[in-house]
């Protein structure tokens, strides 16, 4: 391992601050930290045992991964900053305290269960305290990682179920329901804190984390920055592409973006400014880069395994799917690295770069080898589970083929305490955000808010994707990527996914191919054109017809009409697009951490750097529009193909139009001219469109590339 990586890993382990948020941490030199770290590592292994070999129900798994990863939020994560050393040891104190009581939880579940369900689940008085206590820990191990917002919207949420939810008048109002029965659905239901959200954090979501923490140690994120330089080394704005090439392999291990940026930034941001590039720039295309790093599979943060639960859709489908709209996005931040190249007149630099051979000589079987190990597992049909633990095991294997880099029992120990230590907030996260979709799923809020989605989007899916946008942005100004998408998913994707329907069914009931129960429905909603009814038809007829059914049974129509697959799509579009939304939190202002975290790095002003990022990371906001408008969610590869091959010419059309730069400037007589050429070649299924905006492209973008090389020939000439 280089000196450099080294010193920077060892700087890591000291830190005495949280990457992702900031708070402040008890290090490992401290007691707490030490007995944090050994029962990180036996807390890793005893969810390496659950999740391989281990029997035990899904409740009990929940509750283990919650008491253990919530006694160590206890420990790491003090209560307060005290100003003194009294004050710091009653602190200590009470996290010890609280450390025991997130433990208790275990025993109670573990030795009162087959009681409390033998006396028909009747409360005495332990019941009530464990399970109003589960909920409290929640509420403060989250205040203590992420801050004030999602406790409140925990509070609201209960609370609205419990005590005022009657008193809320029109569609929003709600019975309530008594405490005892509330604490019961949101600790032993599977909609509340120990259900399925639970068991996606303990099992996929942790196997993969710890995978990345393996990785890590191995010195993967060396190889990384190393093999990135390698490919970049002879591009025009190399340093650039570095960090798009190496966040992007970063997210491979990373489920964080903050986390990423401090990973791959301190490298790269330093090399994009002696490149030539503007700090702000080179803060911000970090900050886009990274913010890739959580919708680049097999990981993807959390979202992937939270959405193969939520839709029933195969995870190994929605990593497949999720590939080619991955690169779309990268090559949407790589477009405006060479355009801000060629706006500098930058050339390729960093001749001290190794090649690829010798990047692959310096680590890339460690890296590669566990990754296709996973992967080929996944696609053997081994669960995601035991594919990140057989990929744990070739990872340790591997690690022994470069000398020097062999992972002993020491390395496994600190792999292992590091995986639980960047578990702590995603796992008391998950689990405390099932306090709210218990509320959501008990009260039907859900299909109410979906409901209010239709009314206000009027029938029109892009009125519809620009609340939710919005929704996506104010809820990510205080939640973390996974808790937004976990809660506008819960909210707002029915809704979505029924307009993303729309065009289909429309289709449908023109070509007469629709079954016997949305024939029924129609005929019911207009029993004056029954014979019309299963024969083809116009498109505006078909339009006329359905907008004769009422909205609260608009779904059940669109379920009859489509076939599972059609069906299938539309959710899986739906999911995708919040996701992807729901990153645009950490690169948009006012609150854009990730942003920040760059900004700290570049010596930049946090807020100007994150208005540029968000300019750079505009991908999210466009190939979501793909989703939407087109089949790509469907797995037809070929199909899939030809969208993102006019897609990329289109991403490029308007980042130009964008920015008044391709190779050369940019007129303002042409920027529009370009803007919808790029509008063109994205047009739903329209491939005329797409090939005249090909066809314009081409032209300006070669009589671009003529004025470029006609100013280059300038200084030569003279």
């Amino acid at each position: 391992m280089s000196e450099g990586m080294a010193e920077r890993q060892a700087k890591a382990a000291e830190a005495p601050v949280d990457v992702d948020t900031g708070k402040a941490l008890r290090g490992p030199g401290t007691a707490a930290g030490q007995a944090a770290m050994v029962g990180g590592a036996l807390l890793s292994l005893l969810h390496i045992y659950l999740n391989t070999l281990g029997t035990w129900s899904e409740m009990w798994v929940n509750i283990v991964h919650f008491g253990g990863f919530g006694a160590l939020c206890a420990l790491v994560y003090p209560a307060f900053q005290a100003r003194s050393a009294q004050g710091a040891r009653l602190v200590l104190v009470l996290d010890v305290v609280l450390a025991a009581l997130s433990l208790s939880l275990i025993a109670y579940l573990m030795l009162g269960e087959a009681s409390f369900f033998e006396r028909n689940a009747r409360f005495e008085w332990y019941d009530w305290f464990f399970t109003a206590l589960a909920p409290l820990l929640a509420l403060e191990f989250v205040r203590r990682t992420t801050g004030l917002l999602i406790p409140a919207i925990m509070v609201t949420a209960f609370t609205y179920v419990v005590l005022w939810g009657k008193y809320v008048p029109g569609m929003l109002t709600f019975p309530g329901l008594t405490l005892e029965t509330m604490l019961y659905r949101s600790f032993y239901t599977d909609d509340g804190m120990l259900g399925n959200i639970a068991s996606i954090s303990a099992t996929y979501v942790f196997m993969f984390v710890l995978f990345g923490a393996f990785l890590n140690r191995s010195g993967a994120g060396e190889f990384i920055i190393d093999f990135a330089r390698a490919v970049a080394r002879r591009m025009i704005g190399g340093p650039g592409y570095v960090a798009v090439i190496g966040s992007a392999l970063m997210g491979t291990i990373s489920g964080s973006t903050v986390a990423n940026v401090a990973a791959t930034g301190v490298i790269t941001i330093p090399m994009m400014k002696r490149a030539g590039f503007r700090p702000k720039f080179a803060a911000a295309t970090e900050t886009a880069a990274s913010t890739g790093g959580q919708i680049m599979p097999p990981i993807m943060g959390a979202g992937a395994f939270v959405m193969a639960s939520y839709t029933g859709i195969p995870y190994l489908t929605i990593v497949a799917v999720s590939v080619i709209p991955a690169i779309l996005y990268f090559w949407s931040v790589a477009i405006y690295i060479r355009i801000e190249s060629r706006k500098q007149g930058l050339t390729a630099t960093d001749p001290d770069a190794p090649s690829v051979g010798e990047a692959f000589r310096r680590g890339g079987l460690q890296f590669f080898l566990p990754i296709g190990v996973l992967m080929g597992l996944l696609m053997a049909g081994f669960t995601p589970t035991y594919c990140a633990g057989a990929g744990i095991i070739a990872l340790i294997a591997s690690s022994w083929l470069r000398k020097g880099y062999g992972m002993g029992p020491r390395a496994i120990y600190e792999a292992l305490a590091k995986g639980a230590a960047d578990m702590i907030l995603t796992a008391v996260l998950l689990v405390a955000v099932g306090v709210v979709v218990n509320a959501i799923a008990t009260t039907g809020i859900g299909n109410t808010f979906s409901l209010m989605i239709n009314q206000w989007a009027g029938g029109s899916l892009i009125i519809a994707l620009i609340l939710i946008a919005l929704a996506s942005l104010v809820l990510g100004m205080g939640l973390p990527v996974t808790a937004a998408y976990v809660v506008l998913a819960t909210l707002s994707a029915p809704a979505l996914a029924e307009l993303i329907a729309h065009s289909s069914v429309l289709q449908a009931v023109a070509a007469g191919t629709i079954g016997d129960q949305a024939k029924a429905i129609l005929m019911l909603a207009a029993p004056d054109r029954m014979a019309e009814i299963g024969q083809p038809m116009s498109l505006e007829a078909a339009r006329a017809l359905v907008a004769l059914i009422p909205p609260e049974i608009s779904r059940t129509f669109a379920e009859g009409a489509l076939s599972r697959e059609a069906l299938t799509v539309a959710l899986l579009s739906a999911h995708m697009i919040i996701f992807w939304l729901s990153q645009s939190s950490g690169i948009t202002p006012p609150v854009c951490l990730t942003a920040f975290a760059a900004a700290a790095i570049a010596k930049t002003p946090p807020m100007a750097t994150g208005f540029v990022s968000l300019k750079l990371a505009k991908g999210l906001y466009i190939v979501p529009l793909l989703f939407a408008y087109t089949p790509m969610m469907g797995g037809n590869i070929w199909h899939d193909l030809q969208v993102a091959f006019f897609a990329f010419f289109a991403i490029y059309a308007i980042g130009g139009a964008i920015d008044g730069h391709l190779e050369a400037p940019v007129s303002w007589l042409v920027r529009p001219v370009l803007l919808l050429a790029g509008a063109a070649m994205m047009w739903p299924e329209n491939l005329l469109a797409h090939v005249v905006g090909l066809a314009v492209f081409a032209a300006l973008f070669a009589l671009n590339l003529r004025a470029a090389r006609r100013a280059e020939a300038r200084p030569a000439a003279a």
